[in-house]
């Protein structure tokens, strides 16, 4: 589990296909309190630690995840996000995120509000429900605010110091971006389907 609140910029420092895919990722963590099989949050996926080194992790990407997530568009030197386990005690800064991506969603548009940025997302149809205004979701592991909410379309404001922290300040128009609906507004739409 997850907060959705980013810890580190890692970096992709090289991709290997082989049955799956592998990627090295440069980290400031201190890797020697990471355990092999821990889970980080990259970009929002939760990836499973399978190598270590002084300052960089690896991890393995099955088929299945590469279909779902954007990490199919991963090349050497870009930058991601990073967020590393929930563990017992934790501040719960963001909302309950679980690594597990629903589907990606587009950049439609962006434009400044005040001091911060407002990003308007396209969402797949069978997603765009599960959105609400005030609702949460989890944009490349970042955990948001719905703004609005506009049939399969959906804004959300990302102040600067969001912007500096994370691969915010470097997205543009046109990105395919992970796309993690909140838990929460997966079960009360099921609980309304049942009842109705």
């Amino acid at each position: 589990m997850f907060t959705g609140i980013v810890t580190d910029m890692g970096n992709i420092r090289s991709l290997e296909r082989r049955g799956d895919l592998r990627a090295r990722i440069g980290t400031s963590y201190d890797t020697q309190g990471i355990d092999i099989g821990a889970s980080i949050a990259c970009s929002g996926v939760c990836l499973t630690v399978v190598q270590l080194g002084p300052d960089w992790f690896d991890v393995e990407i099955s088929a299945e995840t590469l279909d779902k997530t954007n990490i199919g568009k991963w090349v050497e030197g870009q930058t991601i996000n990073l967020e590393r386990a929930l563990k017992v005690g934790d501040e719960l800064g963001g909302h309950i995120v679980s690594g597990h991506v629903d589907g990606l969603a587009e950049i439609v548009d962006m434009r400044p509000e005040g001091d911060s940025v407002r990003y308007t997302f396209e969402a797949p149809r069978n997603l765009a429900r599960f959105i609400a205004p005030k609702g949460s979701v989890a944009l490349n592991g970042t955990s948001l605010t719905v703004n609005e909410v506009d049939d399969t379309r959906f804004g959300v404001n990302i102040i600067p110091h969001t912007q500096e922290v994370t691969t915010w300040g470097a997205s543009k128009v046109g990105d395919k971006v992970n796309l993690e609906i909140d838990t929460l507004a997966r079960y009360v739409a099921r609980l309304a389907e049942m009842q109705g």
